[in-house]
This record gives C-alpha cells, structure tokens and sequence, in this order.
C-alpha cells in the first residue's frame, strides 16, 4: 500500500516542484531531482525517495541542524479556502497549501525543532483535501556542501515524546525529492515532500 502511494504521488511531487523552483528565488537555480540509488548506478533520471517494506519496520537518523538554535523557531498563520504559504527564513522551510485543500479557515502553526530537522505542524489531526507541498532547504544542515552518500527521506513521526536522537521509529514515508546544486550533481541543496496531514515530520537518512 505505501508503495503505491508513493508512486500515485509522484505526478503531484513533479509539479510541486515546478511550483517550488518558480516561487522561491533560492531555489530557481537548483537542477532536477536525483536520489543517491540512481548516482549509484541503479537508473537514471528523477525518482523520489521510496521503500518497499512497511514503514512501521524502518528506524531513521534524523538529519542535524548545522547551527543549532537555543529554543524552537515557532510561525502561526490563517490560511482559508484559496490556500497559502507559510515560510519559516530562519531554517528554509517553506509549505505551500493549494486553493481548495482546506473546506473552512485555519489557523496553523508550525514549529522548527532546535535540534534536527523537524517540524511538528497544528492543529494535530488536520487533513487537507489536496496535496500539501514542503520544501526545506538544506543549506543549514549538517549535509550542506558534502556529497550525498544516501537517501533522504521525508518521514511522519509519533507526536508523544519519541526523541529524535539515535535511531526514531517511522509511522510513513511520504514522496519526496533531492534537489541538487547545478554546480555540482552531487551536492544536495534541498528536499522537497508532498504532505496530507498533520502533524509531526522530520528529514532523514538510513
């Protein structure tokens, strides 16, 4: 099941990112997607991030802050009917939610964890109609400028105290992305995932 809805989920992915590489100056200059299976010589071309086992057996790493910050950077805005977008500069993040995701006027939160990068987004439990679209920029992480020598996954995360050191249970991996530099094939620069629900998301490795 995971497995197909990763695969239904890339048509929407592709133009998310269109949208994102077209909406954010930062981002206009990056290349199209790879993943560290195809610059091992598995395919070619752009593949989002994918697993054939059940994401409930998968334990991640949860990608690091390059500078970490004293206390969680925290945004909150109203977003209706015709959509939004809510960006957080200090760590890159950006989400983009459609005209039409929404049936009523909310209010959501979004706030950076000081330690890795990860979001816990509010209210807890809301479900969008259509696709929602993070981008988060990896140029203040710990893999910025390094060669990416595995996958990055987008992965939804318990919202009781599971902590995010060492290896942290996965509940679902979400499709997502590698943006690379344009300079460098290699050089990941950011990620890009397709979300439905809230709450609780971090970017990872194996």
């Amino acid at each position: 099941m995971l497995r197909l809805r990763l695969f239904r989920s890339f048509g929407s992915l592709v133009g998310a990112l269109l949208i994102a590489s077209c909406a954010d100056p930062a981002l206009q200059s990056l290349t199209a997607p790879l993943d560290a299976a195809a610059e091992r010589g598995s395919g070619a071309g752009s593949v989002t991030s994918s697993v054939t086992n059940a994401a409930a057996d998968l334990e991640l790493h949860a990608l690091w802050w390059s500078n970490k910050g004293k206390t969680p950077v925290k945004v909150s805005q109203r977003v209706d009917r015709l959509g939004g977008r809510i960006s957080i500069p200090e760590t890159g993040f950006t989400m983009d939610i459609p005209a039409g995701a929404l049936s009523l006027p909310l209010t959501i939160t979004v706030t950076a964890d000081e330690k890795y990068v990860a979001y816990k987004m509010e209210p807890t439990g809301t479900r969008f109609k259509k696709d929602v679209t993070i981008t988060q920029s990896l140029r203040n992480t710990t893999i910025a400028g390094q060669p990416l020598r595995t996958s990055i996954f987008a992965a939804y995360i318990s919202d009781d105290n599971v902590k995010l050191s060492g290896k942290v249970p996965v509940l679902e991996i979400e499709p997502s992305t590698t943006i690379f530099s344009p300079l460098n094939a290699r050089l990941p620069e950011a990620q890009v995932w397709i979300i439905r629900h809230f709450s609780r998301y971090m970017l990872a490795s194996g």
